[in-house]
């Protein structure tokens, strides 16, 4: 294979939007017959992941001499001229730019390292639509399908809208469509994913909600088994409530995004809930199905945190029953509020996200100790892993067919995943 036929090499940071994102991508790029290139999907979550986005570009380059190098995803298009300013980068796509086919008919074209703009990087709070790109079997057995784009919400410490964009829905019967599809294939379980999945509808005919969806997909389709990505509870509609505590199809395991478990830490978020919100939340849909397993994300060393707000978070990971911990240290971005606040010194941001970590260790090995002896329908992710209802890791003692749903029984753990 000579250099001009290699075909395109993509990195993802971040989100698994965003690697669905990439899965897109890589379509469109075989459709424009898009040569050797380097695509790198960028995260701009935290300071740190714009830090990785350029080590990785300066990576990639090393690896791939003489490859155009592009840059896309939120890192891009959020700062677009860091992008532009390294010299290993060929093109900067914007966020909304890279879903478009004639971007990457653009990129496929000859004069890629001339003529061509190099910096393609629009308004994305323009964007009105997301468009349903319909990737029929992202995941090697459990299919990712975005049905929404974009967030409405400004909390004070997320770039993540000025990425992303205002929140856009993909309709309710191209998400049907694509999930009949993807159940065609043999796919066992699909999970809804997007950045702000609670808001999917408000700007739909008629503003369906995510549980009017989710009750769509279950009656529309037969997918064996239905999961929700990460939500924010406080927006979680009746019909949704409805629907986890009474469709044995909808798995039980909810992600959220709780941030503190301190009201004045909460407010300086710009958070829509209250600490006694999250805690309701869990109890009320733990009393509905006693089987639901809850992970959340968490903030330590926000701006202004004292000890005692800190021990506030601590302690609701007991109150709400979260088994999944997704620590984040806090780390300012700038061009937020946050970032202007009075900051935690970093040892202590360091030290605090280290307790909620061996904290969430602990309330994870406490979960799989009481899941021993219990019989679980397993979703095998390879020959000898798998993923229970409630998103526990089993690993087998031999080998599985892969992508099947099995029934078995768990005969131990090791503190990080369940073994049968």
């Amino acid at each position: 294979m000579n250099e001009a036929t290699k075909p395109p090499v993509f990195a993802t940071l971040g989100c698994r939007l965003n690697a669905y994102e990439t899965e897109a991508m890589k379509e469109l790029a075989a459709a424009a017959g898009l040569g050797q290139a380097v695509i790198v999907n960028t995260c701009a979550v935290t300071g740190e992941a714009v830090r990785k986005a350029k080590q990785e570009v300066r990576r990639l380059a090393r690896e791939n001499p003489g490859a155009a190098i592009i840059v896309t995803g939120c890192a891009a298009q959020t700062e677009p001229e860091t992008f532009a300013a390294m010299p290993e980068v060929t093109r900067v796509v914007g966020n909304h730019e890279k879903m478009q086919a004639e971007t990457w008919k653009g990129l496929a074209a000859p004069d890629l390292i001339g003529e061509t703009e190099r910096v393609q990087v629009d308004d994305i709070m323009s964007v009105r639509e997301t468009a349903g790109h319909l990737i029929d079997g992202f995941g090697r057995h459990r299919a990712y399908v975005q049905v929404q784009n974009g967030c409405d919400h400004r909390c004070t410490f997320c770039i993540i809208p000025f990425g992303r964009g205002n929140s856009r829905s993909v309709p309710a019967g191209v998400v049907v469509e694509q999930i009949n599809r993807l159940v065609d294939r043999g796919f066992n379980e699909v999970v809804l994913t997007g950045v702000d999945l609670t808001s999917w509808g408000a700007d739909l005919p008629g503003e369906p909600r995510l549980g009017d969806l989710v009750r769509r997909i279950l009656k529309l389709t037969t997918v064996p088994r239905l999961r929700i990505s990460s939500i924010d509870s406080i927006e979680a509609d009746p019909a949704l409530i409805e629907a986890i505590a009474t469709e044995p199809r909808l798995m039980p395991h909810l992600h959220l995004s709780l941030q503190a478990g301190d009201d004045l830490i909460l407010k300086r978020m710009k958070r829509r809930h209250l600490r006694d919100d999250a805690i309701r939340f869990c109890r009320e849909v733990k009393a509905s199905r006693p089987e639901m397993v809850f992970g959340a994300d968490i903030i330590a060393g926000f701006p202004t945190e004292t000890e005692a707000m800190f021990q506030q978070s601590l302690d609701l990971v007991e109150e709400c029953g979260l088994t999944f911990l997704h620590v984040f240290p806090f780390s300012p971005r700038k061009g937020t509020p946050a970032a202007r606040m009075p900051q935690v010194r970093g040892p202590e941001i360091k030290e605090r996200a280290a307790r909620l970590r061996s904290l969430g260790a602990r309330v994870l090995g406490e979960h799989l100790a009481g899941q021993v002896g219990r019989v679980h329908r397993v979703l095998t992710e390879g020959s000898r892993v798998g993923r229970t209802e409630g998103f526990a890791e089993v690993a087998f003692a031999a080998d599985q067919p892969e992508g099947a749903i099995l029934e078995v029984r768990i005969a131990g753990h090791d503190g990080a995943r369940l073994s049968a």
